[in-house]
């Protein structure tokens, strides 16, 4: 558990993780799969199943189509991964030249890399071969991977539809199809590739859909791809990690956000910290002006080559980056269990994205801390965020305009008459309190022996006006690249 220190602001102490807590779940030889995979997963380190799997696993196994719903790091690969390849090694076939067995697609370049290397530690001393094609790689490269026939392909929609244009690969033996973090991909605008991709997989499959979240049009997409799905659920939409802890700063411009971000960072220079920032152009510019004042820091957006991106993650896996500052879509995939600190610089403008991003901190049992920026202009956001989890998240600075108050169960508590914050250029200006009894970071002075609230820090606003509404589904080009 992490402690604030009692002389420096927001300082932290060491980090002593929890143990994970899997010794009540159910074993992978009790969920019916076979000795060369249960083999295979205790050489890996897995023991016990995590819930989803659990849940999910058997109801693959005896051939349902499946709606998975589960916060991130829980184990969603090798719920659907490894039932998938114990039914494919008991069919001996082999997928002829330019076709495939199983399809498994993915919203981002990232996402895909990790979901492979996944199956491919599942795979080791099996005949099973998994292929990835991503936007940002070699074309003629991947069509050669593609020429001699492949059992698992995982790829993003775009770049597999430029495939299948150019005839290097054809889906008419696919079996299976996966659609992961469908949410995402529909939040860029996948939607039409989706349905493209869906005619040229043989109707005759067995169709897995997963996702973090579950908005309305995730109904409407299994609706239309799944035949008598189960449904398993192991976290309620909207629900965050448990073992995150949440605050925010309510601050009045960006200038105090990266004030807060530099003293946060500065109190834990041995934490991994993921920052979002909600446009490319500002997170890189943001990394920058981070690097230069003195931290380790590294960026991943859509204006990255796939390279760089590789590259970044990589550093900032290995610990030689510190801060790693990224857009959503490029952070989609990042399964990294040391991330300690999730920072929204920049609030998203749908609230499940927010869900999506603190659940990159407190992965496999570990303890996590999720903070907030919000600018006047962002209450509206905040506020919407408070509603879908149903809480409200503790203020660290700052002072909580009357409007923005979540409320029991999520449900608003308007002060002034009701009234919603003005907005742009008339909303409340949230000045951080300084008197006496209280500390730096906005909260009372805890007497001792009282638990001390963990490192918070001070920041500023995007000037941007808050958009209370989804964001249109980006154009084709934009996508792909981003993507």
């Amino acid at each position: 558990m992490v402690r604030a220190g009692p002389k420096r602001f927001a300082a932290f102490g060491k980090v002593v993780r929890r143990p994970e807590r899997y010794d009540i779940l159910t074993t992978f030889h009790d969920l019916g799969l076979s000795k060369t995979i249960v083999a295979t997963l205790s050489a890996l380190g897995f023991e016990k199943a995590t819930p989803i799997q659990e849940k999910a696993i058997p109801l693959v196994l005896e051939g349902n189509d499946l709606i998975g719903l589960a916060q991130t790091g829980t184990g969603k690969t090798a719920a659907f991964g490894l039932p998938m390849i114990e039914k494919m090694l008991a069919d001996s076939r082999r997928p002829d030249p330019r076709n495939i067995r199983a399809l498994i697609l993915a919203p981002t370049r990232e996402l895909v890399n990790q979901i492979a290397d996944n199956l491919r530690d599942f795979v080791k001393k099996t005949p099973l071969r998994v292929v990835t094609v991503v936007g940002g790689a070699s074309i003629n490269k991947q069509t050669e991977m593609l020429s001699r026939g492949t059992d698992i392909l995982v790829a993003t929609p775009g770049r597999l539809l430029d495939l299948v244009a150019r005839k290097a690969v054809t889906l008419t033996q696919a079996r299976y199809l996966v659609l992961d973090e469908a949410d995402q991909m529909l939040d860029l605008g996948f939607i039409h590739d989706l349905r493209k991709i869906s005619k040229l997989v043989p109707k005759n499959r067995q169709t897995l859909l997963f996702s973090a979240t579950m908005p309305k049009l995730i109904a409407e997409l299994a609706g239309e791809y799944l035949v008598n799905p189960k449904k398993v659920e192991v976290t309620p939409p909207g629900k965050a990690a448990d073992k995150v802890e949440q605050y925010v700063h309510f601050v009045p411009g960006k200038d105090q956000k990266t004030q807060i971000l530099k003293q946060t960072l500065t109190a834990n220079p041995d934490g991994l910290s993921l920052v979002f920032s909600r446009t490319k152009h500002g997170a890189e510019k943001l990394m920058k002006h981070l690097d230069q004042v003195g931290f380790k820091a590294a960026s991943i957006h859509g204006n990255k080559s796939q390279g760089q991106r590789e590259r970044a993650l990589k550093a900032f896996r290995d610990g030689e980056v510190r801060v790693l500052v990224a857009t959503d879509v490029a952070a989609r995939g990042i399964d990294i269990p040391g991330v300690t600190h999730v920072y929204n610089y920049d609030l998203p403008e749908v609230p499940d994205a927010y869900v999506h991003r603190i659940g990159r901190t407190a992965r496999n049992g570990r303890d996590g801390i999720a903070i907030a920026f919000c600018a006047p202009d962002d209450v509206l956001l905040l506020r919407d965020i408070e509603r879908l989890m149903g809480i409200e998240i503790a203020v660290a600075s700052g002072e909580r305009p009357a409007a923005a108050t979540a409320g029991p169960g999520g449900k608003s508590r308007k002060g002034r008459g009701g009234q919603r914050p003005a907005r742009q250029g008339q909303a409340q200006q949230a000045q951080p309190q300084q008197a006496k009894g209280e500390r730096a970071h906005g909260r009372p002075q805890q007497k001792q022996g009282e638990r001390q609230n963990r490192n918070h820090g001070g920041g500023g606003g995007n000037g941007q006006p808050a958009r209370n509404r989804r964001p249109r589904p980006q154009g084709q080009g934009q996508r792909r690249e981003q993507a």
